[in-house]
């Protein structure tokens, strides 16, 4: 079977109703309670607000398959810009196609564009599928910190 063509953007407020259904989808998977317009309406104030940038997929038909949010941050350290990679998602139907993998790449390329340092992601202990992923698209898991978390 072959691969379908797969296109990347880099969302604007114009095509956030191709993302906001990824969103949504993408918050269900982690146990939260569908609510497409504020999903649509968080994206909308990120995006205005100049506070995430998002790259989705879409499938020849302008179907939105997949997206990835990263959040900027900075590190007094090193004085510099580094990007959160808070979201990544592809739609069940399209998976296993190298989506999440290139969209990675689109992380990949923000950094360089912005002059950062590089991008961090976190993810469950027992996703070992998004582990394999992260590691094959040449991410390194961190061993020297510890991360406290205040919920």
């Amino acid at each position: 079977m072959a691969i379908a063509p797969f296109f990347f953007r880099k969302a604007g407020e114009h095509n956030l109703h191709q993302v906001a259904p990824l969103f949504d989808a993408y918050r269900q998977f982690y146990k939260q309670q569908s609510d497409l317009p504020a999903a649509e309406q968080f994206l909308r104030e990120r995006l205005a607000n100049n506070e995430s940038v998002i790259y989705f997929a879409i499938d020849h038909d302008q179907q939105g398959v997949g997206f990835t949010q990263l959040f900027p941050l900075f590190s007094s350290v090193s004085m510099k810009r580094y990007w959160l990679l808070n979201d990544l998602y592809v739609h069940p139907d399209y998976r296993g196609q190298g989506i999440a993998g290139q969209l990675i790449e689109k992380a990949k390329q923000i950094v360089i564009e912005t002059g950062a340092k590089g991008f961090l992601l976190q993810t469950a202990a027992d996703n070992v599928q998004a582990q394999q992923l992260y590691e094959k698209c040449g991410l390194k898991k961190e061993s020297s910190f510890f991360y406290e978390w205040l919920a």
